[in-house]
């Protein structure tokens, strides 16, 4: 009993997933397609249409129906009422009144064109009543079927001696309920009679059920037309609006060359050659941008090339003299060392000119092996220590105290990691720059975060361009290029990954970099949250607390 249980539940979620899904595909393809749009709200439109135009054609059939019926059931029933004065005139209270009626009725109903009761108002059962206002239920004599005539009708008949009246009333015959039109009148004898005429409707019901019927069948047939027809009408408008949509999503996938099909000379072959006019006008702004973006590339790795062999020769000459520079005069001295300085400044430019000059050019490929990046953070400490003890600075390196191994290329690392850590420096004013280093499943997150003058709005979007400086009068400690951190950028994207920076004026700032464990797995969050925890508000959640091994190098 148990595990039949389990199955019906299971059935049932199953099927309440299934409905789900089913409403969320429909409610995705609602949302898509406008071509569903346009014809779910004409059906809807058309069928509001439809019913309240049903409804007027067959009240307005009915009303012409029984108002047919009721005028000739009137005619009738006066016709008869002349007969059956007739047959009860000089009637005596002495005279046996209920065989006085019969006569009538069966009078009445042979005098008929068929002898069955049928006139031009077609079958009839009448009823004749000896009755008053003020006769007991018991003084009552009648003719016919007198319980199917309903009292109301009978006191307004009573009531109204001069008025010819009728009702629509349904009673029960043999099991069956079988609707009249009931016309009474009153009958002008020495003792007070009224005639019911009961007219069956069954004919009329049958008229009025085919017209209802014929008004659903044609309502639905139209419905499906409508459908069809307001589906190739909106597909002759979507299709070109489909056909445009590819087009452009072809085109800004890269294949410039692709057009919109133009046929015809109507308002969407118009679009179509706007479209296409627009699209060549973008394709040849494109190739001259790429042509000159070529162009300016190919010159800077050129001139960067051709500086190489006479700075190579002023290299030379200024070391010569930069080891003869005890025995020049003060001046000279000072000189000679702030040509090799400037030279060693040079060198770096036209390096990163090179190096950025190959990431524009797409020709740079990564050699990526699986390496602890603890290593590599350490290297780019060492690399900078020199400065930072210049700089009066020291690198808190926060990491785990176990490996952390991610498929990268590391002389990239530690370069972004190194300029990284020299921007820190340079703009940390002699505050400490902390290193922090946290893994998950997916990627590893590396921060570099200083105390010093920070970024102001807008400027975290700026550091990353190149030849950009937050504060051109301030001393640098490294003497950078401009170009080392967009070079960083570069090789995080290389990596599959990202860098991040977030800054406030007061309060320092804060690079973040982001490498996937693995090459060409994508991951999701950062591990590290950029702003920092540390200026988060305090409503926040803390940072979760690491094991980790904490080295400072003054």
């Amino acid at each position: 009993m148990i595990l039949l249980w389990r199955r019906v539940v299971g059935a049932v979620r199953g099927l309440v997933a299934t409905g789900r899904s089913r409403s969320a595909a429909f409610g995705d393809l609602w949302r898509r397609s406008l071509q569903l749009r346009v014809v779910v709200s004409t059906l809807a439109l058309g069928s509001a249409v439809i019913f309240v135009l049903g409804m007027v054609l067959q009240n307005q059939i009915t009303e012409r129906l029984l108002g047919t019926k009721e005028d000739a059931a009137i005619a009738q029933t006066r016709t008869a009422v002349q007969i059956v004065e007739r047959e009860l005139a000089g009637i005596s209270p002495s005279d046996p009144i209920e065989d006085r009626l019969n006569s009538a009725i069966n009078k009445l109903t042979s005098s008929s064109p068929d002898q069955s009761g049928a006139g031009s108002a077609g079958a009839f059962e009448p009823v004749l009543v000896n009755d008053t206002t003020y006769s007991s239920p018991g003084d009552v004599k009648s003719a016919g079927p007198y319980d199917s005539v309903p009292q109301s009708l009978r006191n307004f008949v009573l009531s109204s001696p001069n008025r010819t009246v009728s009702q629509i009333y349904t009673v029960d015959r043999n099991g069956e309920r079988v609707t009249y039109l009931i016309v009474g009148v009153p009958v002008a004898t020495t003792s007070p009679a009224q005639l019911y005429m009961l007219y069956p409707l069954a004919a009329e019901q049958r008229t009025i059920g085919v017209v209802q019927s014929t008004l659903v069948v044609g309502g639905l047939v139209l419905l499906f037309l409508l459908a069809g027809i307001t589906n190739l009408v909106t597909r002759q408008v979507v299709l070109p609006v489909r056909r445009a949509a590819r087009a452009a999503e072809r085109f800004a996938s890269g294949e410039l060359g692709e057009r919109v099909v133009v046929a015809g000379e109507d308002d969407v072959a118009r679009l179509a050659e706007s479209y296409n006019a627009m699209a060549a006008s973008i394709e040849r702004q494109i190739r001259q941008l790429e042509d000159f973006g070529q162009l300016q590339r190919r010159f800077t790795s050129d001139v960067s090339h051709e500086l190489r062999t006479p700075l190579t020769t002023v290299r030379m000459a200024a070391d010569v003299l930069h080891a003869s520079r005890a025995q020049f005069p003060a001046g000279l001295a000072r000189s000679t060392e702030l040509l090799v300085d400037e030279l060693d400044r040079f060198e770096s430019l036209l390096g990163d000119l090179l190096e950025i000059s190959r990431l524009d050019a797409g020709v740079e490929e990564l050699v990526a092996e699986y390496t602890d990046l603890r290593g590599i953070a350490r290297r780019a400490v060492e690399s900078v220590r020199v400065i930072a003890r210049n700089a009066g600075s020291e690198i808190v390196l926060d990491m785990p105290d176990h490996d952390v191994t991610a498929e990268v290329e590391s002389r990239r690392v530690e370069r972004i990691l190194r300029n990284l850590l020299a921007n820190a420096i340079d703009h940390g004013e002699g505050r400490p720059v902390e290193l922090r280093m946290v893994p998950d499943e997916h990627a590893v997150a590396v921060t570099v975060r200083d105390h010093g003058v920070g970024l102001r709005t807008g400027e975290a979007d700026l550091v990353f361009n190149r030849f950009w400086r937050a504060d051109p009068s301030r001393n640098r400690h490294t003497g950078g290029t401009g170009l080392g951190l967009a070079i960083s950028l570069e090789d995080a994207r290389l990596h599959g990954g990202g860098l991040d920076a977030w800054g406030e004026p007061g309060e320092g700032a804060c690079f973040r970099l982001t490498l996937p464990l693995v090459q060409d797995v994508e991951y999701g969050e950062s591990p590290l949250p950029l702003p920092p925890a540390d200026v988060r508000p305090v409503t926040q959640p803390a940072p979760l607390p690491l094991s980790v091994a904490e080295e400072v190098y003054p």
